[in-house]
């Protein structure tokens, strides 16, 4: 299996998801500006969207989308889902808020033109980091281990960092718990490489 990321892109998610299951990939750079692998493949013909992240299986199939990578991620190693008869419709709900409310935020900072659209762009995603700051469980979003939601969730948390957005205490406290898991220190690594 191999994942299709970029640095500093959502698909950290992903990568730390894999990492934190244990599973066995491998990873290969895309270049967004050009849509070129780091093996010189065109990105455009793995996926038509252009984004990442991407997994291409063993097999040959691809999935594209965060949302869905991480629900099959978390569906194929359920020590990352959340259990309970609503367990996974709730995990689902937590992946659609952070890609739709947070993520989605982020591009209303990044194309923000003028100190006005900035201070409103960051007023909204601040807002949303209360929002789901409310409904953590424990020191994770759904108790006392890591979803794939708590990855996704985390990079948004680095977005806020590099982007000056300040975050809830208790978000703040997430993100360097975060820091300090094995998977998420062999992510970063290798995305920095």
């Amino acid at each position: 299996m191999k994942l299709y990321y970029s640095p500093k892109a959502c698909s950290l998610a992903d990568h730390i998801a894999l990492q934190e299951a244990g599973a066995k990939f491998v990873v290969e750079r895309v270049n967004l500006a050009t849509k070129r692998t780091a093996a010189g493949r065109d990105f455009n013909e793995i996926n038509v969207k252009g984004c990442v992240p991407v997994i291409e299986m063993d097999d040959g199939a691809i999935l594209t989308e965060n949302v869905a990578i991480l629900d099959w991620i978390a569906a194929q190693y359920p020590t990352l889902g959340v259990s309970g008869e609503m367990g996974r419709t709730r995990l689902i709900e937590s992946l659609t808020f952070i890609s739709t409310e947070l993520h989605h935020s982020f591009r209303h900072l990044m194309d923000a033109k003028g100190d006005a659209e900035v201070a409103q762009a960051k007023a909204g995603i601040q807002t949303r980091f209360h929002w789901i700051s409310d409904t953590f469980k424990g020191d994770y979003l759904f108790g006392d281990h890591p979803s794939v939601a708590d990855c996704y969730l985390f990079v948004m948390t680095l977005w806020a960092e590099r982007f000056g957005v300040n975050v809830p205490t208790r978000l703040s406290s997430f993100k360097e718990r975060m820091k300090g898991r094995e998977a998420v220190k062999i992510a970063l690594a290798v995305e920095a490489a």
